[in-house]
């Protein structure tokens, strides 16, 4: 049985954390694609966020960010170690390196006394996930997992459905999440997240938002987990008679709905120069696309990919008091936002991220409510949950109030640990009882 105990803590006087200076002062710690979004809620709100310094290996990508954000070159830093040793006077940093490279810093900015906002998964591991708990709560300092899929004004009006009694209570829950077929080859087949020995398992890297999604509606807890997974499609023996290695010198690309060719080139020529293209080059002119697709890794045929991550999965959870849950990750959609349908004793509701459908048992009638705050990819902010993230941590850190925050360290890791679990269950067959 996995017994995790809640404290409550407050937040205790940090010279650091001064407020005489105007807004939070953040470190942004990797300027790749989470780092560059959450830090823009300071362009929209200056008087609040202030991004302090920055710390990148990549230097074109760092002088960009400190560019955009005025840095001065004092605070511009190769490393995190480096940052971390010039004790740059940043009230809270924001850790948005690769998924392998959390623990280390965490730890270590936590055991200075910053408070801390981290990119999701918090750790590829549940050793990982105890040692930044026991620094967070040793050193007693405000902390959050970018789950932002808990911050969408989606999220907050079905919490609020679901607490009013409106369709009494939970039975079941349904989630699916069609992850998009350009997507997936962009980020799980070409890029960072390919591989589970190099990145994490993909229920973790994409998907562990979800299951802590589901968990947070649910309001219970989880018992017993199976789970099914399978690298279906992205293999070698399916690629095409006649194809190369490259899309760009293959003969049959044409034809191929995953041509990074006619995929990149298109947003490119349509001036779409944000994510996903912005993960591909660091600078954004037809040279460095053409040299990206001639010799870097966005430009591989899918089938003659190193990846090894699942492209479709399912976990079934079963939660106390006899309630179940499902979740569906699957590759093969277009881009959309999670289904999602919540089946409760006196009425069921069904979503699709912008439209929830509440059915009513006693009076045999539907009601529409229509929520739109941009779609779900990274692009757009994960309708409106990038920035949910930001606001909550900065009104945290305003307002000493850190239950804000929906996303904790405790809180987190009860779900990472769920995700093992699921992992577990998954490369054993079995099903994994918390």
């Amino acid at each position: 049985m996995l017994l995790l105990v809640f404290v409550l803590v407050q937040s205790k006087d940090n010279t650091m954390n001064s407020k005489m200076r105007k807004g939070l002062h953040l470190a942004v710690i990797g300027a790749g694609s989470r780092g560059r979004a959450y830090s823009a809620f300071a362009l929209q709100n200056p008087e609040r966020l202030v991004i302090h310094a920055i710390a990148e290996p990549i230097k074109v990508r760092r002088d960009a960010f400190g560019d955009r954000y005025d840095i001065p070159a004092e605070r511009r830093y190769a490393t995190w170690q480096d940052l971390l040793e010039d004790n740059c006077k940043a009230d809270a940093v924001l850790i948005a390196t690769i998924d392998r490279e959390h623990v280390d810093p965490a730890v270590a900015f936590a055991n200075a006394g910053y408070n801390i906002l981290l990119e999701k998964p918090m750790a590829i591991d549940s050793h990982g996930c105890s040692l930044i708990v026991d620094a967070v709560q040793r050193n007693n300092i405000l902390f959050g997992v970018c789950h932002v899929l808990l911050y969408t004004p989606h999220t907050i009006a079905v919490q609020e459905i679901v607490g009013s009694g409106r369709i009494g209570e939970i039975v079941s829950l349904q989630r699916v999440e069609p992850v998009g077929f350009w997507h997936f080859v962009h980020s799980y087949v070409r890029g960072n997240w390919r591989r589970e020995d190099t990145s994490s398992p993909v229920l973790l890297a994409k998907s562990c938002h979800d299951l802590d999604w589901i968990i947070s509606i649910m309001g219970a807890e989880v018992q017993s987990i199976s789970s099914f997974g399978f690298k279906n499609h992205f293999r070698k023996e399916f690629k095409p008679e006649h194809a190369s290695d490259r899309c760009v010198t293959c003969q049959v690309e044409s034809n191929c709905p995953y041509s990074a060719a006619r995929f990149y080139t298109n947003l490119f020529q349509k001036g779409e120069l944000v994510w996903p293209l912005d993960t591909m080059i660091d600078e954004l002119s037809e040279v460095a696309l053409n040299e990206a697709l001639y010799s870097g890794p966005y430009g591989r045929c899918v089938y003659a990919c190193d990846n090894s991550v699942m492209d479709n999965q399912v976990v079934n959870l079963a939660f106390k008091g006899n309630k179940t849950a499902s979740f569906s990750m699957v590759a093969f959609s277009d881009v959309s936002d999670r289904k999602t349908c919540i089946f409760g004793t006196r009425g069921m509701l069904e979503t699709n991220g912008e439209i929830i459908r509440i059915y009513d048992f006693l009076t045999d009638s539907w009601e529409t409510m229509q929520i739109s705050c941009g779609d779900a990819t990274a692009a757009e902010g994960h309708s409106g949950g990038d920035f949910g993230l930001m606001d909550a941590f900065v009104s945290a850190w305003e307002t000493g109030d850190w239950s804000r925050i929906k996303s904790n360290a405790l809180e987190a890791r009860v779900s990472h640990e769920v995700v093992f679990a699921a992992e577990q269950a998954r490369l054993e067959n079995t099903v994994v009882h918390l």
